[in-house]
């Protein structure tokens, strides 16, 4: 049996967490009961999704669900909007701030960076500065969420920050009294994610009716449904190709832990930290996959063509040398080998898991530069990829889930110095020389492809030119009596070597060729720009700005490579002779 890679380097379920402070208690105990329904149930249907609850801990819901959550072993991720010491001012009752503090032991911990113009000494006083602040925390557990959980009483609400203003954000990305350049850098992430899994409950405070039992139900943009259907199927489908990742990893842990990651070597100027190092782990496990499954696609493309060569050459031998039903059962035996090769590539995914887990690594390659390089994203950027296939394919929103799993949290500790920015310069980009980096793999890889589109139009070139040659000779030699034989080999030729041609050109196009071209070219152009440009600044924050705009116009190209394959896919290829 495989052994499962270490929980960091799988992807998460992330359930963000929003609820009144002011619960009844008399329907804790059904409220508990649900919440640990709701998580029992996901684990059940994504049972190779590990489950992590985004919780601040506040009083009242917040805590009762991360009790649950603990007790059933879910991973425990706590945003803190301040510092500790200044949030836990908002705990009034010693108990309540005891059951915090026990909660925050057993969980991973981030402080959220203060918005533009908000300082430390602005949100010691209760006001604007520091609803904000709770706004801010809302929005960010929504945005590193795939799912949020509400213990809400469904009543709309002016408090800034508050449950039913997240709930609002979670469907609709707006924050009443916000604009998306007063939100602190890397907290927006505008994903398609509207999922609520709402439990309807009263409120102590409230003026509006009690509610008589706990209702729960699931919100969307597109309205409401019951929790008795299960989750929505577009998200049921997005968090089954999540799943699928982790299966696969966890399939092949042996292979991918015996092989050599591709991005940090023994020439780091120092130790990965934690926390990048397990976005690393995944980057690694979705690169060896993604090479993998390429492997399969082109084995299976190959092996597709040959058989339609075969196929072609059992249709002129029968047609042109002999009706033996050897060459039709050869023919059709060929056409069914080619089918169930087909029939299993796209029963075991191979196309679609070479594109998805290239994307998800391309993706994730970015974000590791920018990490050990130090370069942040503006505030109006949300998480450096908000724009990644986010106008592409709906099918490929899991890879935008992936990777906002991956920046929930950061390594406080670590500061980018001037080292590992050169490092990131030289292992990224490349040197002036064109060694190394992505700069040299460019190059090398629009030369391959330019090399194997020339032989694919020499064969075509020299297939057309022995077709005319073989008519020429045919008609000169039935003038001068050639032999049968003779004319029966020119009769074949003349068949052959047309139908190996076009066999080529569509493997050719199959492969996309001449579009990976101009594609390599122009990221060659990209890297060389960038090499040429560094040649010319000595700011280090200058610097980082460059890396900020090359990983943006990689992710765009990426996104249209992915298209560009999606829209030949393995499985649609002609297998007729």
């Amino acid at each position: 049996m495989a052994t499962p890679p270490p929980l960091d380097a799988r992807i998460c379920l992330s359930i963000g967490l929003t609820a009144h402070r002011d619960l009844v208690p008399e329907q804790e105990p059904i409220l508990r009961a649900e919440v640990r329904k709701f998580f029992l149930q996901l684990r059940a249907d994504f049972p190779e999704l590990p489950l992590r609850l985004i919780s601040a801990l506040a009083e009242g819901g917040d805590q009762l669900v991360a009790e649950e959550a603990l007790a059933l072993g879910i991973e425990l991720v706590v945003p803190l909007p301040m510092a500790q010491g200044e949030y836990e001012r908002d705990f009034s009752d010693p108990e309540i701030l005891a059951r915090f503090r026990r909660l925050l032991a057993q969980a991973c911990v981030r402080v959220l960076p203060l918005a533009p113009g908000i300082t430390a000494e602005s949100i010691a006083i209760r006001g604007e500065n520091r609803n904000r602040q709770y706004a801010q925390l809302g929005m960010f557990v929504s945005s590193h969420s795939q799912l949020l959980l509400a213990l809400w009483d469904g009543t709309a609400s002016d408090a800034t920050g508050g449950t039913a203003q997240v709930v609002a954000f979670h469907i609709h990305n707006v924050m009443p009294g916000l604009s998306v350049e007063q939100v602190a850098p890397n907290l927006l992430a505008d994903d398609e994610s509207d999922l609520v899994y709402h439990l309807k409950c009263s409120r102590r405070l409230a003026s509006t009716a009690a509610i008589s039992d706990v209702q729960a139900q699931w919100l969307t943009l597109a309205g409401s449904q019951p929790v008795g259907s299960g989750v929505p199927e577009h998200y049921c489908h997005v968090f089954g190709q999540m799943q699928m990742l982790n299966h696969d990893m966890v399939r092949h842990a042996r292979a991918i832990s015996e092989s050599v990651s591709l991005l940090f070597d023994e020439s780091i100027p120092g130790a990965l930290p934690p926390i990048t190092a397990g976005v690393e782990r995944l980057f690694h496990a979705a690169d060896w996959l993604a090479i993998h499954f390429q492997r399969r696609v082109r084995s299976s493309l190959l092996a597709t063509h040959a058989i339609a060569a075969l196929m072609g050459l059992a249709f002129i031998l029968f047609s042109d040398v002999s009706a033996s039903p050897f060459f039709v059962e050869a023919f059709l035996a060929l056409f069914l080998i080619g089918f169930l090769l087909t029939m299993f590539g796209r029963q075991r995914q191979w196309q679609r898991k070479y594109l998805d887990y290239r994307g998800l690594a391309e993706g994730l390659r970015v974000q590791l530069y920018w990490r050990m390089a130090g370069v942040e994203t503006p505030p109006n950027s949300s998480l450096g990829y908000d724009s990644f296939l986010q106008k592409q394919d709906v099918d490929l929103s899991w890879i935008r889930h992936a990777m906002r799993g991956s920046g929930l949290l950061r390594d406080e500790d670590f500061q980018p110095d001037s080292r590992w920015l050169s490092w990131v310069v030289e292992h990224w980009i490349g040197d002036k020389h064109g060694a190394g980096g992505q700069l040299e793999y460019y190059r090398r890889g629009t030369q391959r492809r330019e090399q194997a589109y020339e032989l694919t139009t020499r064969l075509g070139a020299f297939a057309l030119a022995g077709g005319l040659l073989g008519a020429i000779a045919l008609l000169l030699g039935s003038e001068t009596g050639m032999a049968a034989r003779v004319q029966q080999s020119l009769l074949m030729a003349m068949g052959l070597l047309p139908l190996l041609a076009g066999i080529r050109e569509a493997y050719s196009y199959k492969k996309a060729d001449k579009e990976l071209i101009k594609q390599f070219r122009f990221m060659s152009r990209l890297f060389d720009s960038c090499s040429e440009r560094l040649q010319n600044i000595r700011s280090e924050a200058e610097i980082r700005q460059l890396l900020f705009a090359l990983g943006r116009a990689c992710l765009e190209e990426h996104a249209e490579w992915i298209l560009l394959h999606r829209e030949r896919p393995l499985e649609h290829a002609q297998l007729s002779g």
